[in-house]
């Protein structure tokens, strides 16, 4: 243990000194780190200083190492708790690692099957197809012949991420008493969410669940292929799928025909796991879509996917036909109901907002509206109404804006709202199901019978409560907080000055007559004394404490 705390401050001392280098050493300083590191040096450079905010917080993300740059990368899935230019910023950050040996790929397989490689595979590629910080991936052949993808671990990856993070939790716990927006969603929050993703991304089962999960909802599917999980040669750090051949979309060469034809593939593919599946692909950029002959769309990398429920169909749904329709108020409504407002929100202001976001993006149809700018600005909007906005719903609006992007390289006039129209009827045609009715109509009936029946009993008691006099309304209001806290500090600082006052007073009369002396010291004068500076800094503690202004995030990234 005593060892783990020595490693954990060694680190903590170098995330500090890379941390003040990038000019974020006030952060430091502010949540009490400095105390804690008196010999580490936060200088900043030069010529980092120069740059943007989010520019520096990108770099200094890609020197602190993997996890970092793990960090970073599920940050720029949350456009509503970062700013616009955090996000682009962030989704650059790339796995810059060197790739590791066969020594230890050997190794791996080992520990993880029991058996050499060579008794697993009949060719195994030395060179990997690609590296990253957590795993890379390696063609070969199963005794079958069958031709496969091994996805291994990197060898200490596990500890020196469940180490970082232990490092991570506690600067959480540090910035938390600093950080404003604490009530929309804290440090300590966004590191528990990125501790749970980072170990379900380390076992690799998880990933397999996942193939497994989209090839169960593809099958016989004609235009998409999802990649087979060999189980038997799969585990919680190895795993291997089927090797799916075919250009990546970025380099595949296709004719305008072929584009239309892929463009519509991809827009119904991206409705049906939204809408009809219930589980899409969190991260379909180019690089994760493969192009075959048809064309036909290979799906490849499941490490990060999301799930709706029909619920969130529903809302979904209504969202997008309420952006579609320009109706800012049904959207106000909508996104106060996604999301799970930190504060009470003014709804006209939102709703005053969202219709100039609208007017901006949809002068005239759907058609032409900027789906990157217009989930960008949505999203600032959540941020400025402190209204935090599900993880699912975060990866989805990154996902729709990847696929966007797509769709107007392949297709840029592709009519969008004749694909879509068909999922919204029978998403709401299901809604009105007299089967789905049936027990929603239940439900309504139970809660109804709860309700008359309690209603009388509650009449009664609001009728009893008026004529005794003792029925009280209780007004919030923000300003009325502020005010009640200063009359409380007010209050708290005048009595404690009073007593003050008395115990200066009784100390006095305590040292004229000199009664109660110990080695010629009057013990009520000394008390006296005590209680008065006892609590004279008390008070003033209390009114330093109390006049402490956390910095603002929003504030200081909006600097440049």
């Amino acid at each position: 243990m005593i060892r783990t705390a020595f490693q954990d401050l060694n680190r903590l001392r170098q995330i500090a000194i890379i941390a003040g280098k990038y000019g974020f050493a006030d952060f430091l300083e502010r949540s009490g780190l400095k105390k804690v590191l008196p010999d580490a040096k936060l200088e900043g450079d030069a010529q980092t200083a120069k740059l943007t905010i989010a520019r520096r917080f990108r770099m200094m993300l890609a020197e602190l190492g993997p996890t970092f740059v793990k960090l970073g990368q599920v940050l720029s899935t949350r456009g509503d708790l970062l700013p616009a230019d955090f996000i682009e910023e962030l989704s650059t950050l790339q796995d810059q690692v060197p790739p590791f040996g066969m020594d230890d790929v050997r190794k791996q397989v080992l520990e993880a099957f029991g058996k050499p490689l060579e008794e697993l595979f009949s060719e195994f590629e030395p060179t990997p197809l690609a590296a990253a910080s957590m795993a890379q991936v390696h063609r070969a052949k199963t005794k079958d012949g069958v031709e496969v993808v091994v996805k291994v671990q990197r060898p200490g990856i596990t500890e020196g991420m469940r180490a970082d993070l232990s490092v991570l939790h506690g600067i959480a716990r540090a910035l938390e008493a600093v950080i404003e927006e604490v009530s929309v969603t804290s440090p300590t929050s966004i590191i528990e969410e990125f501790d749970k993703a980072v170990r379900e991304e380390l076992d690799f089962l998880n990933e397999a669940s996942n193939v497994r999960a989209f090839l169960r909802a593809h099958e016989g599917h004609p235009s998409v292929r999802i990649p087979k999980v060999y189980d038997e040669l799969s585990g919680r750090t190895v795993l291997t799928l089927e090797f799916l051949s075919g250009p990546k979309l970025s380099s595949a060469q296709l004719d305008e025909a072929g584009k239309k034809k892929l463009a519509g593939i991809i827009l119904e593919e991206a409705f049906k796991q939204l809408f009809e599946d219930g589980l899409f692909h969190g991260d379909p950029h180019p690089g994760n879509l493969l192009v075959q002959d048809g064309p036909v769309l290979a799906l490849i990398d499941f490490g990060l996917v999301g799930r709706v429920t029909h619920q969130m169909q529903e809302q979904l749904i209504q969202l997008i036909l309420a952006v579609a329709l320009k109706d800012s108020e049904s959207v106000a409504s909508q996104l106060y109901r996604l999301g799970a407002p930190g504060s009470r929100a003014k709804l006209h202001t939102f709703k005053q907002d969202i219709d100039a976001i609208l007017n901006t993006y949809l002068p005239t149809s759907i058609q032409e509206v900027n789906a990157k700018a217009l989930v960008r600005d949505l999203l600032n909007l959540a941020v400025k109404y402190r209204v935090q906005v599900p993880r699912e719903y975060a990866i989805l609006a990154r996902a729709s804006v990847a696929i966007e992007g797509i769709l107007r390289s392949l297709y840029p006039e592709m009519p969008i709202g004749e694909i879509f129209m068909p999922y919204a009827r029978k998403m709401l045609a299901e809604r009105y199901d007299p089967s789905q009715l049936q027990g929603n109509a239940m439900k309504a009936l139970l809660r109804l019978q709860h309700a008359a029946s309690d209603l009388p009993l509650q009449l009664q008691q609001i009728m009893l409560d008026l004529e005794a006099g003792k029925f009280t309304i209780t007004l919030k209001d923000e300003q009325v907080e502020s005010l009640n806290s200063n009359l409380r500090a007010l209050a708290v600082v005048t009595f404690s000055g009073l007593c003050a006052c008395g115990f200066i007073i009784g100390a006095f009369i305590s040292f004229g007559p000199k009664q109660w002396e110990i080695a010629g010291i009057p013990v009520m004068g000394v008390l006296g004394i005590a209680g008065a500076i006892f609590l004279f800094s008390t008070a003033v503690v209390r009114q330093v404490m109390g006049n402490f202004r956390r910095v603002s995030i929003k504030r200081l990234f909006g600097k440049r």
